[in-house]
């Protein structure tokens, strides 16, 4: 079944909302849907896993813990490393964020 990531954007985007798109034993592939949101104040994604996000529409930002920022907009992408603390400092209010984030085992 084809599925175009950029349509079937929720209604109620009170939450952020996360979808599992695929998942393996060792992959996740997750389409993230933002609009204003952020990562609440203090708080910090550790992963387990590697993971590789893209913004495929929108506007945000991420913050890392050693205080290093990376403003993203559509069709920029980062590889973060397992275990590096990074929050999403900022998402455009106005308009949803998609991101694709693969979490993958290196």
């Amino acid at each position: 079944m084809i599925k175009n990531l950029l349509q079937s954007i929720p209604t109620d985007l009170t939450e952020e909302v996360f979808e599992t798109l695929a998942l393996g034993s060792q992959v996740k592939i997750e389409r993230i849907i933002s609009k204003g949101h952020s990562t609440p104040d203090k708080q910090w994604y550790d992963q387990q896993q590697d993971e590789w996000v893209m913004v495929l529409q929108g506007h945000g930002i991420l913050e890392f813990e050693n205080g290093i920022d990376k403003d993203m907009k559509a069709g920029d992408s980062i590889n973060i490393p397992a275990h590096t603390r990074h929050r999403v400092k900022w998402t455009e209010p106005n308009q949803e964020t998609i991101w694709l984030a693969v979490f993958y085992n290196a």
